[in-house]
């Protein structure tokens, strides 16, 4: 929430679960932004310099710090999001130290040269080499759900690979952009690579495009994603979208029951639903439908929501809208015929926006709530008959950020995964992946563009450049296909079409023997030809 007196305007956070004022941060002005973004574009070209060594110590001394200060900044997360305090640590804190300490030690591995040989004996004087180079200055837009672990990998990879940052977290979570200023300081980072941005989502993403941000990493809504290209679009300015998911979860007939009761209602519940890649849909083979809603509802019985404390499973819902837009999505659920078969218990005092873990059952596919991404503790469980029902079910979604497959045959596991439209499929487990900092994030569809983590995340940060030479420079002046041109060179060249792929052996040892001798020649007359 944005306020003014008669001369600052602050970002003030409140605290969801208590609805307590939590803390304030004055709004970054248009001057303010042309000084970070020059001040960056000046500390990059420097950096670009350093090496990964040196830039791997910095990063070390933030996972350093966020090691050290764990207790606090899980409290910041828990106070600035509504999420649990061993929510934040289990999904945010651990794999942010994780990702330090992976994208120090094998950045240059990823982003090192490759050497690339000639492709056909007929350039076989041309070699290249790819490079990675820094992109510049990269401007980081991130969400309320997991407002620290989201943008500091993000922060991480792009300091990384050379480039400058400057991060603008959720309106909803300003403390924890503060936090990230805190623990990027700690490690003494040169002036200018990093700078936190403080206002409303669209005027930065304005403000980062008109001072030269060279790419966009946005994690949202789809909405908001397709205005954000749109925005990027105008600059030719490169974006990287991670957007919403529809995750179905595919419990099969020789499913191991009650890990997958327990791992599902994990991903569909934990910071209160509000994931991209968590559960939302869950098919379940007939022949254990029974045994798994009756394990469920016990199990959603006994957990607890309220404020922070060790007796309590979940937290507050975010914001106050999205508490209303779930209890509109409930009531979607209801009135097209699912039926609440069971919710968690409520403990301690309910001051804030709580939502308790819910359950539907006789929930059907043609349901129109879940086609949509429902970002809240609900968990609609769907019975199906076969696993190509579940196959066909699960990717009719315009979805396709994560999926899971429960079975205790990994082979099987695996055969479906396949058949998932999903850019991460886990067997007998889900959510998690997003956590492991050397496999990739993203999903086809409307889940996004591009991917974070892991190699290819660091290669979206990095821009490849091809070095070609000659082998042999002194060998020729003149290439066989630059000027002069006659009838000879044409009737050379016509043959050579064959030579990538010949029709036999035979005339690929004609091309051998006749025109490619003709075609080096050339190169090698021109040597004879006097400056």
């Amino acid at each position: 929430m944005n306020v003014a007196n008669t001369e600052v305007a602050y970002e003030v956070s409140t605290n969801p679960a208590t609805l307590e004022e939590i803390g304030r941060l004055p709004l970054t002005t248009e001057a303010e932004f042309e000084r970070i973004f020059e001040a960056a574009r000046k500390a990059q070209k420097a950096w670009a310099q350093v090496s990964y060594k040196e830039r791997a110590s910095y990063i070390l001394k933030m996972a350093d710090y966020i090691r050290d200060h764990a207790d606090e900044l899980a409290d910041i997360i828990s106070q600035d999001n509504g999420k649990l305090k061993i929510d934040a640590l289990n999904t945010e804190i651990i794999p942010s130290i994780m990702s330090c300490t992976w994208y120090a030690k094998n950045a240059p591995k990823v982003l090192k040269d490759e050497l690339l040989p000639p492709p056909s004996l007929l350039f076989f004087n041309k070699w290249s080499k790819r490079i990675y180079q820094p992109i510049g200055t990269l401007g980081i837009i991130s969400p309320w759900n997991y407002p620290f672990s989201i943008p500091f990998g993000e922060l991480v990879m792009g300091l990384m690979a050379g480039n400058a940052v400057v991060l603008k977290v959720a309106a909803q979570t300003p403390m924890v952009g503060a936090a990230i200023e805190r623990v990027v300081k700690s490690s003494g980072l040169p002036d200018g690579l990093f700078a936190h941005i403080v206002g409303s989502g669209s005027k930065v993403l304005e403000g980062m495009l008109s001072n030269g941000a060279n790419k966009i990493f946005f994690t949202g809504s789809t909405y908001a994603g397709k205005q954000v290209m749109k925005s990027c679009a105008e600059y030719l300015v490169p974006c990287s979208l991670e957007l919403g998911g529809n995750d179905a979860m595919v419990v099969l007939d020789d499913a191991p029951i009650e890990r997958a009761v327990n791992g599902g209602m994990w991903a569909a519940y934990q910071n209160a639903g509000q994931s991209c890649g968590g559960v939302k849909r869950v098919y379940v083979h007939e022949k254990v439908y029974d045994e798994f809603v009756a394990m469920a509802i016990a199990k959603t019985r006994a957990l607890r929501h309220g404020v922070n404390g060790y007796d309590t499973d979940l937290g507050s819902v975010t914001t106050e809208k999205q508490f209303q837009t779930l209890e509109k999505e409930l009531q979607t659920a209801l009135d097209n015929g699912a039926t609440i078969a069971a919710q968690s218990t409520p403990v301690g005092e309910q001051k804030g926006y709580f939502f308790p873990a819910t359950l539907l059952t006789d929930v059907t596919a043609d349901m129109e709530f879940i086609k949509e991404e429902i970002f809240g503790p609900l968990m609609p469980i769907v019975k199906v008959s076969s696993e190509e029902e579940a196959i066909e079910l699960a990717n009719q979604s315009q979805y396709g950020l994560s999926a899971s497959v429960w079975t205790r045959n990994n082979a099987r596991g695996e055969r479906v995964a396949r058949r998932l439209e999903a850019g991460a499929v886990t067997v007998n487990d889900h959510l998690y992946s997003h956590g492991i900092c050397n496999t990739e994030w993203g999903g086809p569809k409307e889940s996004g563009i591009s991917r974070t983590h892991g190699a290819l995340g660091l290669k979206e940060v990095a821009e490849s450049k091809i070095i070609n030479w000659d082998l042999l420079p002194g060998l020729s002046k003149n290439n066989a296909w630059w000027f002069p041109f006659d009838e000879g060179i044409y009737n050379n060249m016509l043959k050579l079409t064959a030579y990538a792929k010949p029709k036999s052996v035979f005339q690929w040892l004609m091309l051998n023997t006749f025109v490619v001798p003709k075609v080096v020649a050339r190169m090698l007359s021109s040597w004879k030809v006097k400056d």
